[in-house]
Parts: structure tokens; C-alpha cells; sequence
């Protein structure tokens, strides 16, 4: 019976970690590209019309979300800031560019999911 107890908690914990991976790899290299200013990204924040001003912090809060993903005490709050952040971006794919919003909805529910995976001050997850 001791080890079908501990392996619902080890594939938790493999997941949690692969969904940790995989957000951090996509929101840091989004993040690094903005504040590199890629012209593909000078180009987006251009077509959206809100100014220049906005790509560095979008970039900056991606990258803290990327880092904080493996901060086991920050895992919730920076998977729960990383989707709030999509769920803006989804809001102006739909309304200001007008393109699909797959990919920022799929990343904000394997933000929650990380979210949810996680344990609230944990140490070790």
C-alpha cells in the first residue's frame, strides 16, 4: 500500500515540474526576445498602438514569471501572474489584432494548472 500512496504524489510532482519547464522555456525566451527588441516584438507592440513603453515591462514581467516558476515559495504567484498576464494577451489578440487566441488561452490554462498543481509557501514543490 506505501507505494500507490507515494505515486499519485510523484507524478504530481512530475508534472508540476514538467508544466514548470515548459512555461518557463516559453515565457522566457517571449520575454527575452521584448526585451531585446526583436523587431518581430517592436513590430506587435507597434500593431497593438499602446506604445513602445509597454514591450520592456511585458517582457520584464514574463521573465520574473519564467524565474519565479522555479522558486518553489513564488511557483503559485508567478504561474497565477503569468496567466492573468495571458489572459490580457488573449483579450488583445481577440479585440485589437484580431487573430486567435489559442496559444494565449492554452499558456494562461497551463499557467492555472501549474497553479493549481502547486502548494500554497511550499519549500519543496
Amino acid at each position: 500500500m506505501a507505494v500507490t500512496a507515494v505515486r499519485p504524489a510523484r507524478s504530481r510532482t512530475v508534472l508540476l515540474w514538467a508544466l514548470r519547464a515548459g512555461l518557463a522555456g516559453m515565457f522566457l525566451a517571449a520575454g527575452l526576445s521584448k526585451l531585446a527588441g526583436a523587431p518581430e516584438a517592436v513590430e506587435l507592440f507597434d500593431d497593438i498602438g499602446a506604445g513602445q513603453w509597454l514591450r520592456p515591462l511585458v517582457g520584464a514581467l514574463e521573465v520574473a514569471g519564467a524565474v519565479g516558476l522555479f522558486v518553489p515559495r513564488l511557483t503559485r504567484s508567478a504561474a497565477l501572474g503569468l496567466a492573468a498576464l495571458m489572459a490580457g494577451a488573449t483579450v488583445v489578440n481577440v479585440v485589437v489584432l484580431g487573430v486567435s487566441p489559442l496559444l494565449t488561452v492554452l499558456l494562461a490554462a497551463a499557467a492555472v494548472a501549474a497553479a493549481a498543481l502547486s502548494s500554497p509557501g511550499s519549500r519543496t514543490r
